[in-house]
């Protein structure tokens, strides 16, 4: 099994409504985020338009994270899911160097201590929740793994109002994803860095 995901840019609208999904389901204090809705406009009024485009971490299966990560906290489990041990995790950010998608976050300690707020008034959300980071450590998106462990779809995936992100195995030809490539020619984002990424785009 090797997990991923397709990005239909002919369906995303830019809502952001994934964003806030990820960052409830994740717990991720003020200014960290594990996937953001980014926006080009092309062509000249009137036949103007505007193009949006997710982007969240690669899960490459060359990751250069993982290749320059000193204390191994970076790993690949068997799915594929590129994944962070917080418990290994020096916070020396030679990850968030090497991540040719700038996808890596520094957990950073004062965020954690004062909240959104400031001052340490933290809000009931952030108490039950930024207990699972610890200060300092280097993290990113998981595709939510607690979430795909139980069986479901990331949180992005079932937020989506339009559909636009589609969840997978890529190993399996007649999966969602892969149906969606061969249909569309989906392309990885990069692709002349060679990290052979496990998230595509289709447009």
């Amino acid at each position: 099994m090797k997990r991923g995901m397709v990005f239909d840019l002919r369906r995303c609208i830019g809502c952001n409504a994934c964003v806030v999904a990820c960052k409830q389901e994740n717990s991720l204090p003020d200014g960290v985020f594990f996937t953001k809705t980014l926006s080009e406009e092309y062509g000249v009024y009137p036949a103007a338009n505007r193009v949006y485009i997710p982007t969240l971490c690669n899960h490459c299966e060359d990751a250069p994270c993982e290749k320059v990560c000193p204390s191994g906290a970076t790993y690949t489990r068997d799915d594929g899911i590129v994944m962070v041990d917080d418990a290994l995790c020096i916070g020396c950010g030679t990850c968030a160097v090497a991540c040719p998608y700038d996808q890596r976050t520094q957990m950073d300690a004062d965020n954690l201590k004062n909240g959104m707020y400031g001052g340490g008034n933290l809000t009931d959300f952030e108490k039950q929740g930024y207990g699972r980071w610890t200060p300092g450590t280097v993290t990113k998106c998981d595709f939510c793994s607690q979430r795909v462990d139980a069986g479901l779809e990331p949180a992005c995936v079932v937020t989506c109002p339009t559909d636009a992100r589609i969840f997978g195995d890529l190993d399996d030809p007649n999966s969602a994803p892969n149906k969606l490539i061969r249909e569309r020619g989906g392309m990885p984002a990069l692709s002349d860095k060679n990290t052979k990424p496990k998230v595509y785009y289709v447009d």
